[in-house]
């Protein structure tokens, strides 16, 4: 089998002409036994399908064990398998990844939720995915993920340490003088195992028209946790192609296989073309939090920092330390002199235990002001450049 190619091929046949442990990563998004034939026009009419419907639940299940097993054997001793499915079999699929894979070889179970508009059905509405996240053996692949900290987060969450008490709680990790302790720079918020990415908008440049194709997002977390640029990863599902395309998009080597032969042309096309979508959704939900301007944010994107909202004191604290010193990050704002935006980032930093505070000029005051030996100015680019200019 050729590297960085797809192929019009049940997967068990396409594995059984494979090598043992050659594959650092599978994912699979197999048929979720929904009984029914899948239809769906695409924005240029075509439409494609996929059959879905099986004589029985065993009939079901063997298909996927004699394909879960040879996937097993393809894949490395450090690698990863992912299976994607939902409420329809989910409890089938974990069964079968425990007794192929072993019960303790189970990692983890991710949640992929999204927002659905339908009252079509009684009952609730299905509003989530499943993942099951198992491994080959305990020395598998996996590498954390910090995503940023959400606008929504204060300061105090960012600098203060924690740590476990006798329970196994976490508390506040304090002094000998009982005084909370402000000295951790934080990397962010490890990804959990619960995403929300919303389903792709009908009218989303990415979208293709293929019934069950999944966002780039949603597979893009899946290859930077458990795959690293070069690895090896194999869809036998492959559908649309999203995840051969998630692992182009991240320097990753990929397979696929599908039955269908418009899955492939659809593929090789994305394949050649790709397209990702950024989501919207995903930033509604927080605008309400964040409170800087475009400016603010062009003169912080210049410093590696954490962003701070609703302070008025700092606005961002430096990810690295400066000689073994926090160092908070002030912008001063169009309606304060530099002594009044000294003077709010002096009274922050004096509540968060910050050594040293950087504070960005922005405009000329009228009057000459001296910082303290724990501030360091600095002439924000565009400030710098307009009083050159007047000069």
């Amino acid at each position: 089998m050729q590297i960085n190619d797809i192929y019009n091929l049940d997967c068990l046949d396409g594995m059984r002409n494979m090598y043992d442990e050659t594959i650092d990563l599978i994912y699979l998004d197999p048929p979720f036994f929904t009984q029914r034939k899948h239809k769906l026009k695409s924005k240029e009419g075509i439409e494609y399908e996929f059959n879905d419907i099986w004589n029985d639940i065993e009939e079901y299940k063997e298909y996927l064990r004699i394909r879960l097993v040879e996937m097993k054997r393809v894949l490395k001793n450090d690698g990863n398998i992912f299976v994607h499915c939902d409420n329809n079999a989910s409890h089938i699929i974990r069964l079968l990844l425990e007794e192929i894979f072993g019960v303790s070889n189970f990692v983890s179970e991710i949640i992929w939720t999204y927002k659905r508009w339908s009252n079509s059905k009684k009952g609730l509405l299905d509003s989530h995915q499943n993942i099951y996240h198992f491994s080959k053996s305990k020395e598998y692949k996996f590498n954390i993920i910090y995503t940023d900290y959400s606008p929504t987060t204060n300061v105090d969450q960012i600098l203060q340490d924690r740590i476990r008490d006798g329970n196994g709680k976490s508390i506040y990790k304090r002094d000998e003088n009982g005084k909370v302790v402000y000295n951790r720079i934080k990397k962010g918020v490890p990804l959990g195992d619960v995403w929300e990415i919303p389903f792709l908008n009908p009218k989303a440049k990415e979208r293709v028209g293929y019934p069950t194709q999944k966002p780039i997002q949603l597979l893009e977390n899946i290859l930077k946790i458990a795959s690293n640029e070069g690895d090896i990863v194999l869809d036998p599902f492959l559908g649309s192609g999203t995840c051969a395309v998630a692992s182009k998009l991240l320097n990753r080597r990929y397979i696929g296989f599908d039955i269908n032969p418009n899955a492939i042309s659809i593929a090789k096309y994305r394949l050649e073309y790709p397209i990702k979508t950024e989501s919207a959704l995903l930033k509604n939900g927080i605008d309400k939090y964040d409170v800087k301007t475009d400016r603010e944010k062009r003169i912080l994107s210049r410093y590696d920092c954490d962003i701070v909202q609703r302070n008025k004191g700092l606005d961002g604290i430096l990810r690295v330390k400066i000689d073994d010193k926090l160092v908070g990050i002030k912008i001063q704002k169009d309606n304060e002199t530099l002594s009044d935006s000294e003077q709010n980032l002096q009274i922050a930093m004096k509540k968060k235990n910050l050594g040293l505070g950087i504070l960005i000029r922005t405009h000329k005051d009228l009057m000459e002001h001296n910082v303290e030996n724990n501030i360091i100015l600095i002439d924000d680019i565009e400030y710098h450049i307009e009083k050159t200019n007047r000069d």
